[in-house]
This record gives C-alpha cells, structure tokens and sequence, in this order.
C-alpha cells in the first residue's frame, strides 16, 4: 500500500505541476474510449446482458455448439461465453462469464476455465486497427498467434486442468450457492431485462472509460521524471493508447503486449469479475502463460521462414 500511496501522490503532484502534458494524455484516453470502446462494445454489452437475464443464452451457443460440442466438452453456457470471448473481444469474455457466474448460469470451475483462454483482444480491433497500425501484410499468422493459440491452450486445459468439468445439462455443485436474493430462477420480463441490461452495461462501460483515462495518465510520471516518455512502457499501462506511441517501431513487441493486454485491461477484468469468486492472479498467470506461447510460436516462425518473419 506504501508503493500504491506514494505512486499516487506522484501522479497527483504531476498532474498539478505540468497542466498541459496531463490534459494530453487524459484526453487520449477519453477520446479512445469514445471513439473505440463505446461504439464496438456498448451494444454488444446490452444485448448480451438481455440475453442472460432471459436465459437466451443456451439458445444463442447452438450456433457454435456442434462444432465445439465435439472438441471442448462443454455446455451450452460455456460455449456461449467462448464465443462471445471470441468474437466480441476484450472485456467480454470476461463481462459475460461474471454475468453468466452471478446469475448461476455457470459453476465456478467453468468460469475458471473461460477466464483461462477466453477474453483477448477482438478480431475487429486487431485486423481494422492493430495490423494496419504495425503495418502488417499477412493475415494468417498473426491470427492464429492471436486466437489460435489460446483454443489450443483451452483445449489443453479442458484435457488436463479442467477435465473434471462435466457437460450435462444441469448446473453442478461445484460452484459456491449464490444468496437467495441474487438467484434469478426464472426469465425476467424483457422490460426489465433490457432495463437492468442498459444500467448495468452502462456503468460498466463508465468504469472501463476512468480505467482508460488513469492508465494513459500513468504516462505522465516517466515524461515528468525523466524528461521523456517511455514508449515501451506504454502498451503494458494501457494498450490501445500504448500501440499509438510505438506504431511500427516494434511489431514483435506490440504483438505479444496485445497477447498480454496490458495493466488497464487487467484493471478491466477485476471490474467485470469482482462480484464473483474468481481469482485475478489466476487469469493474470494465465496470460502471461499465453504471453510466452506467442513468443514461443513467433521464434518458430523466424527459425522456420525467416523470410516471411513479421511481413
């Protein structure tokens, strides 16, 4: 706590002696969270929080579900928050699988097990703005380091870690009862569905937006100290902002700090998880594990086609 207090009053003291520099960066990420976070995560964010308080959920997965079914062993839920963690990107593996867990939609084993390989950095984002930002010409490589690796390492995990986790129909025992208040045994209304969806998602996209703001802040104490920014510093504080200092001075580096994410995503995470019994060191070492994965398949295909390495 002596670090955190100190490291506080840093940045406070920083804030109120260079004005200008402050404004900067704080307006960085207000204006990543408005014009990225907001528009590609707000919607998706509502219709999900609809679709778990109606128990649409399970309905929604058989779209994937004979497909992962056969490979993952798991249940129609489980298979919702992979896609979802897949597809809709980062924090929404982590937000529907809280969602999922508070409402007795999971077991704690399964959400476990999502948290593991389940909420990275959206395709969207990484093909629309990572790519062409690190100024990356092939597609497929940087893909599959992306999100094939972590199936495979689901799927390694299913086999050995979580291979107690059962896929019939009925919630199991392992996960700790909720209070009788919070249960939802029932559909609610769609009204009320959409209701508390809309509050809910909002505050959370609010609490993800301060995450943006103070993360990008951080900035500031290495421009103040040290007379100049760290730009490796940067993605590791916040990613998005972080990617925009380095562009494409180190594609390598940026590519395993968008498999780690960064400390503002972290920071995210425990948002969308801190009502529940899942542990964030856990999901922390699990994405350092995926971290190591990427740079392990990276220097695979350097030893192998070095000619196409990083095009």
């Amino acid at each position: 706590m002596l670090f955190i207090t100190i490291l506080f009053l840093l940045l406070a003291g920083c804030i109120l002696t260079n004005s200008q520099l402050s404004l900067h960066y704080a307006t960085l990420g207000l204006k990543l969270w408005f014009d990225k976070m907001i528009p590609s995560l707000l919607p998706f964010m509502i219709l999900s929080g609809v679709m778990v308080r109606l128990h649409l959920t399970e309905k929604l997965a058989m779209i994937a579900y004979p497909a992962v079914k056969p490979v993952y062993g798991v249940r129609k839920n489980v298979c919702y928050c992979m896609l979802l963690g897949f597809l809709c990107g980062f924090p929404m593996g982590a937000k529907v699988t809280g969602e999922l867990l508070e409402h007795d939609r999971l077991t704690l084993r399964e959400a476990e097990y999502l948290m593991a390989f389940c909420n990275n950095i959206g395709p969207v984002y990484f093909l629309s703005f990572a790519l062409p930002l690190l100024g990356r010409r092939l597609i497929a490589p940087y893909l599959f380091g992306m999100y094939g690796i972590p199936l495979l390492y689901g799927l390694f995990l299913r086999r050995t870690l979580y291979r107690d986790i059962g896929i019939g129909g009925s919630i199991e025992t392992a996960s700790r009862p909720l209070p009788k208040e919070t249960q939802t045994p029932f559909p609610e209304r769609f009204l009320d569905a959409l209701d508390s969806s809309v509050r809910s998602s909002v505050q959370s996209i609010l609490t993800l937006g301060g995450y943006m703001v103070l993360f990008n802040l951080l900035n500031l104490l290495p421009h103040v100290l040290l007379g100049h920014s760290l730009p490796l510093a940067a993605p590791l504080l916040e990613i998005t902002g972080g990617l925009g200092m380095l562009k494409d001075a180190l594609p390598l580096y940026s590519l395993l700090a968008l498999s780690f994410c960064g400390f503002s995503c972290i920071a995210q995470t425990y948002s969308c998880i801190r009502n529940t019994d899942l542990s964030l060191s856990g999901y922390i070492l699990h994405k350092v594990i995926l971290t190591l994965l990427g740079a392990c398949f990276y220097l695979c295909w350097f030893l192998l086609s070095p000619s196409t390495f990083l095009r």
